[in-house]
C-alpha cells in the first residue's frame, strides 16, 4: 500500500469512525471539500499543516492518519518514508512510528565499538525495539534475521526473540526505543 493510500484510507476510516460528512470535516479543518476529497481518494499530495488540520478536527492522534496494518518489523532506510513538508518553513519529517496507548517507551543512546558484539536474551513477551543509526554503521535484530544498517536508516524488530548488536565500523551511535506492553 503506497503513502498516499495508507493516509487517503486512515483518513476515510476516522471520518467515518466520528460520523461526520466529508463536507462537515472539510470545514471543520478549514480545507475545501474537494481538496478533502482528493486526499480520501488518494490523488492529494497533503502537507504536514493540512494533515495536523484534519487529525485536530478529528479529535485523534497525527500519527492516527499514518496507520494501516504492520508487522512487528519494518525497516525504513534513510532516504525512504512519506516526507511531509511544511508550508511554512523549512521543515520536513518522516513518521517512522506511532506509539500505541496500551505500551511504554524508554528511549536510549547507544555507542558501540567494533570488535565488541553485544548479544541480548528475549525481551518481556511483546517487546519491539526501534533503531535508528545516527552515525557509524551497524549489524542488529533478531538472530538469523539481522540487518545492516547506515547512518539514517530506522530499524523496528521483535525484541521478545533473542537479538543483538555489532559495529560494523570503528563506532556507531545510535537510539534504541524499547517499547514494552504496559
Amino acid at each position: 500500500m503506497t503513502p498516499n493510500a495508507i493516509i487517503a484510507a486512515a483518513i476515510q476510516r476516522e471520518r467515518e469512525l466520528a460520523q461526520i460528512s466529508l463536507s462537515a470535516l472539510a470545514a471543520k479543518a478549514g480545507l475545501a471539500k474537494s481538496t478533502l476529497s482528493q486526499l480520501e481518494s488518494g490523488k492529494g499530495n497533503p502537507n504536514v499543516e493540512t494533515l495536523w488540520a484534519i487529525a485536530t478536527a478529528l479529535g485523534i492522534p497525527f500519527s492516527a492518519l499514518f496507520e494501516a496494518a504492520s508487522s512487528h518489523s519494518a525497516l525504513i532506510r534513510a532516504d525512504e518514508g512519506l516526507s511531509l513538508s511544511s508550508a511554512n518553513a523549512e521543515f520536513a519529517a518522516v513518521l517512522l512510528d506511532k506509539s500505541p496507548p496500551d505500551r511504554r517507551r524508554d528511549l536510549y543512546r547507544v555507542r558501540l565499538q567494533q570488535g565488541a558484539p553485544r548479544r541480548s536474551d528475549p525481551h518481556p513477551r511483546g517487546t519491539i525495539e526501534h533503531a535508528f543509526l545516527c552515525s557509524g554503521r551497524v549489524r542488529l535484530g533478531p538472530e538469523g534475521s539481522a540487518e545492516d544498517l547506515s547512518p539514517g536508516d530506522y530499524f523496528r524488530y521483535s525484541g521478545d526473540v533473542a537479538h543483538g548488536y555489532e559495529a560494523l565500523s570503528d563506532e556507531a551511535l545510535l537510539l534504541l526505543v524499547m517499547d514494552t506492553l504496559r
